[in-house]
């Protein structure tokens, strides 16, 4: 497997790295690659038995099956070391296991933690996460500390606890996508703004009929060309910075393995947004060095997305 030739941008804390880390640990390359299989994962910071923590809610699709499991990882911050995340939901194919229920573990080894999911009417769309009409909460200490889904009444119902004081807040996502030349997904780059459309194209193209034909990379987000870069052969890893609304977004690349390793290989790409300031007319102040295009003032969502070519 390829190895992240891209570090995770720094405005990543180290507790949020680890948990990106750590995610992307739970993560089998060998499974994902042999079922052909979409993986969503999210990873989530809240406050959770009066402390940080980071919770990961992953969705997997194939041709057979859909899958979910949530995880409730340690505590970074007040650690020197990675605490397990062996607290986990494994919820079995749609077949073999209720589209409604709960299961209940503990964190720390005496705080329980309850997670509840309804998925009897979820619309999917043909999605890897479903996109309507389901609810899946997670619960501790009597506060809904996550609740994903619009079904939010019938959740507050089920489990009977109220609204955490602190919000959860969406650092990471990580998605699995297959594809032979051309790969779509949908994301919202913030919690209260609206999807936009990633395709991201692989081409080969000759400027003439005797010259040589050279592979040429295309994304775009909702339909616009944002990022072109030609012989890709020579800038397979790279950055960008384009806009988008208010928000700046540094796009990061690497597609090594699309172009020199045999088989099956995946490339990654990195988008990480960073909000302009509001009454700036001049152009947003170059990171410092080592920073990787990233700013403290900025949202913490970053998106990772490895695509998987099949030829």
């Amino acid at each position: 497997m390829m190895q992240e030739h891209i570090a995770i941008p720094a405005c990543f804390s180290s507790g949020e790295k680890a948990a990106v880390a750590a995610a992307a640990a739970n993560d089998d390359p060998a499974s994902i690659t042999r079922s052909g299989q979409n993986v969503f994962m999210s990873v989530y910071r809240t406050t959770i038995a009066d402390r940080r923590r980071f919770i990961t809610v992953t969705w997997c699709k194939n041709l057979l099956l859909h899958g979910l499991s949530v995880s409730v990882d340690g505590d970074h911050h007040h650690h020197h070391h990675h605490t397990s995340s062996a607290c986990k939901v494994e919820l079995k194919p749609w077949y073999f296991w209720k589209k409604q229920g709960s299961k209940r573990f503990l964190i720390d080894g005496d705080k329980p933690v309850d997670v509840f999911w309804d998925l009897k009417i979820a619309r999917f769309n043909g999605e890897t996460e479903p996109t309507s009409d389901y609810y899946v909460a997670v619960v501790c200490g009597g506060e809904v500390v996550l609740l994903l889904g619009n079904l939010k009444k019938e959740a507050y119902r089920k489990t009977g606890c109220r609204p955490a004081l602190v919000d959860p807040t969406l650092i990471s996502r990580r998605e699995h996508i297959f594809g032979k030349k051309k790969f779509i997904t949908r994301v919202k780059f913030h919690d209260k703004g609206s999807f936009h459309e990633i395709s991201i194209e692989c081409k080969n193209k000759s400027t003439g009929p005797n010259s040589p034909v050279e592979p040429e990379m295309e994304i775009r987000i909702d339909g616009h060309l944002t990022v072109h870069v030609k012989h890709l052969q020579w800038k397979f890893r790279g950055n960008e910075s384009i806009h988008l609304n208010k928000a700046r977004i540094d796009v990061y690349w690497d597609v090594h393995d699309w172009l020199f390793s045999p088989g099956l290989r995946h490339a990654l790409f990195i988008f990480k947004p960073t909000l302009l300031p509001a009454l700036s007319t001049s152009s947003p102040p170059s990171p410092p060095p080592g920073s990787s295009g990233c700013s403290a003032e900025g949202p913490d969502f970053c998106l990772f997305l490895y695509a998987w070519r099949v030829e």
